[in-house]
């Protein structure tokens, strides 16, 4: 009978790896395949979303049992499974952009790595943009007002962060970057440590939990860039969506919010098999509804599965290599491009 552990406990981390060869071995001998799937923070956006999934895939994959492990943050998921410590892990294309790069958070990491992560879903877009005190709000007229102040643009290892970061500095906002613990983002706010902090949803819908925590405990109003400010964003190849401002807890002060995306998603490495991978595709789609009434962010699947998995890997392939099951999923939905054939893990 399968099992579903949710393991909240952070040591658990650091246990010691069980290569994924000797437990297909002993799937061989008809028992359960365990992965140990590693997430963001507790109460964050991504530790969310994954608990909901790993629910579902447990239940209709009984041939797996998944282990939700918290991390303090995306970028320790990638940095673990490419030292053997994680089965899976959560990954942005601006994660493996630097990875592929060696540049930012990831230089100097290749030294370190024993294997190479490849992307196998993406489940949605995440959204960032900034918020201030309301009462300032009329000193602003676009990010370009906050150069030279102090800015919480989210947890350092954070992928909303450098995320953020590239966009502020795509428009030259030659800001004061402050680190805070994320609970005490309300209250540096009010008392001026900081003038403003990151705002962000995933999948168009759903805020993080600590970001609605802290526009309830202060009173926020979301700056949005400029129109030039948009069109030097969008020349630069970073998009700006729209967002209804009701997503997020009481009122922001403006009609619409605008924000910078960026693709985020589960993945696991070619050590799961091809065909596993297109399955557990082919359940998520068929529960993607299901998904998206326990978390908003997976509205986005539920609204386009294919698509989402098209965008995610066009804006990834060069960085980072296709698992088979992926590309398989894409060619029998019609959605592969031919270019990427020499991208696909293994090939």
């Amino acid at each position: 009978m399968k099992r579903f552990f949710l393991t909240l406990v952070s040591a658990l981390v650091i246990a010691v790896p069980l290569g994924l060869s000797e437990i297909r071995t002993a799937d061989a001998q008809g028992q359960v395949t365990q992965l140990r799937w590693a997430t963001s923070a507790v109460g964050s956006a991504g530790h969310r979303a994954k608990v909901a999934l790993m629910a579902m895939l447990n239940r209709e994959m009984p041939d797996y049992s998944i282990t939700v492990l918290p991390t303090p943050g995306a970028l320790a998921t990638v940095r673990g499974y490419a030292t053997n410590q994680f089965d899976g892990y959560y990954g942005a294309d601006i994660a493996f952009r630097e990875l592929a790069g060696d540049t930012g958070r990831f230089r100097g990491f290749s030294q370190q790595m024993q294997r190479e992560p490849v992307q196998s879903f993406w489940a949605y877009t995440m959204e960032v943009g900034l918020g201030v005190r309301a009462a300032d709000r009329g000193n602003y007229s676009g990010w370009g007002d906050l150069a030279g102040r102090p800015v919480f643009t989210g947890p350092a290892p954070w992928d909303v962060r450098a995320q953020l970061e590239r966009a502020m500095q795509t428009l030259e906002v030659g800001h004061e970057y402050v680190e805070l613990d994320r609970g005490l983002t309300a209250s540096s706010l009010a008392e001026g440590n900081i003038d403003a902090f990151i705002v962000y949803s995933t999948g168009e819908a759903s805020p993080a939990p600590w970001v609605n925590e802290a526009m309830i405990a202060a009173d926020v109003a979301v700056l949005n860039p400029s129109e030039a400010e948009i069109a030097k964003l969008r020349g630069a190849g970073l998009d700006v969506v729209e967002v209804d401002p009701d997503v997020f807890r009481g009122d922001v002060y403006v009609d619409k919010v605008l924000v910078v995306p960026f693709y985020y998603g589960f993945h696991v490495g070619p050590e799961v098999p091809a065909v596993d991978v297109f399955r557990m595709l082919t359940i998520i789609e068929a529960h993607a509804e299901e998904l998206a009434r326990s978390d908003a962010a997976f509205r986005q699947i539920s609204r386009d599965m294919v698509d989402i998995q098209r965008r995610g890997v066009a804006a990834s392939v060069d960085s980072v290599k296709v698992h088979p099951g992926l590309a398989r999923y894409l060619r029998e939905k019609g959605a592969w491009d031919s270019a990427w054939d020499d991208r696909i893990a293994g090939n």
